[in-house]
């Protein structure tokens, strides 16, 4: 059993290890958010805008993740204000806040020679450098985007789901859009010193595109994706302790091998259950969390969106 306790005899790793299983818990529970609502393009667009709050915290000698952070909520409210005008959809107004952030941090980058090497570490990922008060501020942003999405599931649902229910029931619709955003942020931003800004993308969508794969509700999806986060985060960082490899490239490379295994041998929506017994109650099944476009409430909210709706009727 040396192999497995081995690694944990030096606080090092330790360190690293408590700092995986954070990341990939916080990531794959708002994952399921992600995933449905297919905001993958929005989360690799803020992944890639923190980074001139980054270079510029990092100079400047501040706390990187407040850097980050506030570059990170900038974009999340510019993409939510300009997108919401008629002639300018969400996907452009993403296209462009991303480009246009990234180059900025690439235009800082070039002018600050001497911290090139150390500011590559949030490009790739850290996870061996990171520090007790990183997972102290990990830990708590974790916690509080947890019990934010559990505090408001049935509101985010509907806000998510089903915008003109939303706001039949007088929902702020555009505020719960915007928070879900500053969520996504501040997993993004707690995430970057474990995988970084390239990688982050991959551990906010893997693991709850594999708990889809298993899972035919929402809240079940969202604790398994928060599961398999934290265990690609402990398999992932032993396999990089014993082969010698990256860290944050053998936990995304952990979680995309268990998707391609899930997306084959799932009992329930595998490609070989597909093959071997086409039941109509298994279409029916998956119908309950991908409902067909135009069917139902013409988004993936399935039967949880339809629960709400009955018990909170307009003008109730």
């Amino acid at each position: 059993m040396g192999w497995l306790t081995d690694p944990l005899a030096l606080e090092l790793f330790q360190r690293a290890l408590v700092a995986a299983v954070l990341m990939g818990a916080t990531c794959g529970a708002i994952g399921a958010y992600v995933v449905l609502r297919r905001l993958a393009f929005i989360g690799d667009a803020l992944s890639h805008a923190v980074f001139p709050g980054v270079v510029l915290a990092y100079v400047a000698g501040v706390s990187v993740f407040a850097g980050a952070m506030i570059a990170g909520a900038l974009t999340s409210v510019a993409i939510a204000i300009v997108s919401r005008g008629q002639r300018i959809r969400e996907d452009t107004a993403i296209g462009i806040f991303f480009a246009g952030a990234f180059a900025l941090g690439i235009v800082l980058i070039s002018t600050q020679s001497g911290y090139q090497r150390d500011l590559s570490a949030f490009l790739v990922g850290d996870l061996l450098g990171v520090g007790w008060d990183e997972i102290a501020l990990s830990a708590v942003t974790g916690l509080a985007v947890v019990g934010v999405l559990v505090a408001l599931r049935k509101e985010l649902l509907l806000a998510s789901f089903d915008r003109v229910y939303a706001q039949a029931l007088g929902y702020p619709v555009f505020a719960l859009e915007l928070l879900l955003l500053l969520l996504l942020t501040a997993t993004i931003v707690v995430s970057l010193s474990a995988v970084g800004i390239i990688l982050v993308l991959a551990m906010l969508v893997t693991p709850a595109a594999t708990a889809r794969l298993l899972v035919d509700r929402f809240t079940p999806m969202m604790v398994a994706g928060a599961a398999l986060g934290a265990l690609y985060g402990v398999i992932g960082w032993y396999v990089s302790y014993h082969l010698g490899w990256s860290p944050g490239g053998a936990i995304v490379l952990v979680a995309t091998l268990a998707f391609l295994l899930a997306f084959i041998f799932s009992p329930s929506h595998g490609l070989l259950a597909h093959r071997l017994r086409r039941h109509p109650q298994h279409a029916a099944r998956h119908a309950a969390i991908d409902p067909p476009p135009g069917h139902a409430h013409g988004t993936e909210g399935g039967p949880v969106v339809a629960s709400l709706r009955r018990r909170h009727p307009p003008g109730r």
